[in-house]
């Protein structure tokens, strides 16, 4: 073996599972069909904005139709724009995920969950002209947000980047 050979399989061995590796196609793909269904089930059994405590003073049922962005900001954007952006974004990610050489299978498991949540709220944005969104966080009367499943992937995807990547600065997976 070269040292040329042996210096360019380096890099392939060191990559972190891709996009289309076993473990990222099955991350976005479960993610997305447990992001699908879980909408489909609140759009079918919600009573549009009537809530169902789940957990008292704390966490409730509660369907809306989210149009903007994360927080409900953005409600009077053009919903082309937000699908254009989310797919630039979600293009972005999966960019940055293939040239990924460091960081495991947390990594992987980062960059496919933030994927499968970017893509459970496309389809949303492109099939129904909005989000739909269910769980409702509150503190007793003080309501936070609105939220769906593919908005909890698109929160643990950057904190576990964040874990690899920040917090562990000797440990990459």
């Amino acid at each position: 073996m070269t040292p040329e050979t042996d210096t360019e399989a380096a890099p392939a061995a060191t990559r972190i599972p891709g996009p289309l590796s076993a473990l990222g196609l099955a991350i976005v793909g479960l993610t997305v069909v447990v992001d699908q269904l879980s909408k489909w089930i609140a759009d079918a059994n919600l009573v549009y904005q009537q809530g169902i405590e789940l957990i008292p003073s704390l966490l409730a049922l509660y369907r809306v139709n989210n149009t903007g962005i994360a927080f409900s900001l953005g409600n009077s954007a053009d919903s082309l724009i937000l699908i254009a952006l989310t797919a630039v974004v979600t293009a972005v990610v999966i960019y940055v995920w293939r040239g990924s050489t460091e960081g495991g299978r947390i990594a992987a498991t980062g960059f496919a969950l933030i994927v499968g949540g970017a893509l459970g709220n496309l389809i949303d944005r492109v099939w129904h002209g909005h989000v739909i969104d269910f769980l409702f966080l509150h503190w007793n009367e003080r309501g936070f947000f609105v939220f769906n499943l593919a908005d909890v992937a698109l929160t643990i995807g950057p904190i576990l980047l964040a874990w690899v990547y920040l917090l562990q600065p000797g440990k990459k997976g």
